[in-house]
Formats: C-alpha cells, sequence, structure tokens
C-alpha cells in the first residue's frame, strides 16, 4: 500500500528525527547511505517534503536538513500525501480502477477494517512518536 517512495519519506524524515537538530543540520548525502536510498532520490524526496513545511533545511556550508518543534508534530500521513498524493492508500489492492463499495473487487471488504485502522494510525501518530519509540529502543531504525 506504500510506494517506495513514501517508504524512504519515511525513514528519512525518522533518521532526521532521531539524529539532527536546528544546531546539527545533515546533508542528504549523509543520509543516503545509512538509510540504504540513493542520494539523488532522497534530495528529491527530501526537498518535497521541505516544500511542504514537514522537513525544514538551511542552505550554504553549514546547510542541511532537520526537523523543528512543528515539524516533529506532523503526521505520518501527510508524508504520504505529499510523496503520493490522496488517493495512494484508497486504491484497490488488485488495481481495480472502478473498485469501490457499492462494486467491489474481492479484496474490497476483506482489506476495508485494515485500511481503517491503517488510516487511523497515519493519522493520529506522529514523527515525534515513532521517534520516541526509536530513542527508546521499542522500534529500530538502522541508524
Amino acid at each position: 500500500m506504500l510506494s517506495n517512495s513514501s517508504k524512504y519519506a519515511i525513514k528519512a524524515v525518522l533518521y532526521l528525527a532521531v539524529n539532527a537538530s536546528e544546531s546539527n543540520k545533515i546533508m542528504a548525502k549523509n543520509i543516503s547511505e545509512p538509510i540504504n536510498v540513493p542520494q539523488a532520490y532522497i534530495s528529491k524526496l527530501l526537498q518535497d517534503l521541505s516544500r511542504h513545511n514537514i522537513v525544514s533545511s538551511t542552505r550554504g556550508p553549514n546547510g542541511g536538513f532537520y526537523l523543528n518543534d512543528q515539524n516533529l508534530k506532523t503526521p505520518l500521513i501527510n508524508i504520504i500525501t505529499v510523496i503520493d498524493g490522496d488517493n495512494r492508500l484508497n486504491s484497490c489492492l488488485l488495481s481495480i480502477e472502478n473498485c469501490h463499495s457499492d462494486r467491489p473487487c474481492p479484496l474490497h471488504d476483506f482489506a476495508a477494517s485494515y485500511r481503517k485502522n491503517l488510516m487511523d494510525n497515519l493519522e493520529h501518530k506522529t514523527i515525534i512518536d515513532l521517534a520516541n519509540d526509536i530513542k527508546a529502543e521499542k522500534s529500530f531504525l538502522p541508524l
């Protein structure tokens, strides 16, 4: 349900949440290797997220990406929406164009509760929630 781009963007944002700050900005080239995403790709994703105020950035010799207090409060759904648009998570699991509740595909009803639970979590979990789990070792991210 998540595109590779959204997965990469979430990994990059969480890497920044755990490792960066306004006084310790991280350049895209230094994020690329730890999260195993090509540098040009992660640069583009971070620029998109920066334009939508999900990450902060500064240009120049001491520049790079970081998250401020407001960025950390961003719900995860916002990252996915910026990267994939509004419809990615609501698309048919079988990629049937006209699948909907009135005319469901064979997996539509099966996936409905899963999709609702996922959407609720993505709308209510913030970047700082997941970063705190990583810091508390409740979850991990290759850092």
